[in-house]
């Protein structure tokens, strides 16, 4: 009998610790990801990697469980956040995934566009339409619409940027009827949506979408950018220098494992990130040298100020530089002895 009893306890409790596996609790927990070489991930034609390295430095985010939760509680450098921070109101986690993988594709356009014209190369881009990053909730879009749906035609008409669409919808009036085509998994299908007010600013009107540019970059030498598996838009400063560090004859890194996180716009503008404490553990951990941290035009609560902190608490010595553009880091780079 009690052999029986030790069994069926054991079968419960392993059965009670896979459940805490796949039991999602109302948060998600982010943690320390990896540093990754560029040059594997970014290839400009017929150029060749220099003798150090680019690193990005990613962050592994997911739905809580119980024993991530647990984790987060028990060790540093490991957080958790409320649901509705991450995920907006009704959005999935489908969208959510979607909404990253654009907002990566648009970095990785910025940052070609940025090393490109650095290193003195024209630019051109072919424009194709426009992508739904996400629907909001109690509008017209709502329903209708999903993130991810590219907007090929309003009323006919095509359009050069999303830009282009907002003015084009900003001139109707409170239940006029757009006809939208749009194209989701590969099927090309057609939408009537109504535009109505925006409940905070009841004087502007539209659908209620936010959207992002669909286009294609044309550059020569061409560029290879692979990303399928990482998402948003913080390793746009890193992609930049690891594609003009291949534009150019100079070897930028001068033989340092350099790493680093930001955004990037058109100009070059280097922008803060969510996550950059475990971004530098990230960082230690793969052996940089040198991390490029957003100053944020040296405010006082900036990524650059809390990257130091951390590299302080860790006890890295890696070097904590500041930017506030690309040129910055490209500054920086040119005063390097060679290792």
């Amino acid at each position: 009998m009690g052999r029986k009893i030790f069994v069926g306890t054991s079968i419960v409790l392993t059965l009670m610790m896979i459940a805490a596996i796949f039991f999602s609790l109302p948060y998600y927990v982010s943690k320390p990801g990896k540093a990754k070489k560029l040059a594997p991930i970014i290839q400009v034609e017929n150029r060749e990697e220099g003798k150090g390295s680019f690193m990005l430095t990613t962050v592994r985010m997911g739905r809580a469980n119980i024993y991530s939760y647990m984790e987060s509680k028990l060790f540093d450098y490991v957080e958790l956040y409320p649901l509705e921070e991450i995920l907006h109101e009704t959005e999935t986690q489908e969208d959510y995934n979607a909404r990253q993988l654009h907002m990566m594709a648009g970095s990785k356009l910025n940052a070609i566009e940025v090393a490109y014209k650095k290193a003195g190369y024209p630019v051109e881009y072919k424009y194709k339409g426009v992508y739904v990053v996400q629907v909001m909730p109690d509008m017209p879009a709502e329903g209708k619409l999903l993130s991810g749906d590219r907007i090929i035609k309003v009323d006919g008409k095509r359009f050069n940027s999303s830009e282009g669409f907002i003015e084009y919808v900003a001139k109707k009036h409170a239940g006029n009827t757009l006809e939208l085509t749009i194209k989701r998994n590969d099927k090309t299908k057609i939408v009537q949506i109504s535009v109505q007010p925006f409940k905070g600013d009841p004087k502007k009107v539209g659908i209620g979408i936010s959207l992002v540019d669909d286009k294609d970059i044309i550059v020569d030498p061409k560029v290879t950018v692979k990303t399928d598996e990482i998402g948003g838009p913080s390793a746009g400063l890193m992609f930049s220098l690891e594609i003009y560090d291949q534009l150019m004859e100079e070897d930028f890194t001068r033989g340092y494992k350099i790493a680093g996180t930001g955004t990037i716009d058109s100009e070059g503008t280097v922008g803060p990130i969510g996550g950059i404490d475990q971004k530098i553990v990230a960082a230690d951990k793969a052996g940089a040298e040198i991390f490029f941290a957003p100053n944020e035009k040296g405010s006082k609560d900036s990524n650059y100020n809390l990257a130091v902190k951390t590299a302080r608490e860790i006890d890295s010595k890696i070097k904590i530089v500041p930017v506030d553009v690309m040129d910055d880091a490209i500054k920086y780079l040119d005063k390097l002895p060679m290792k």
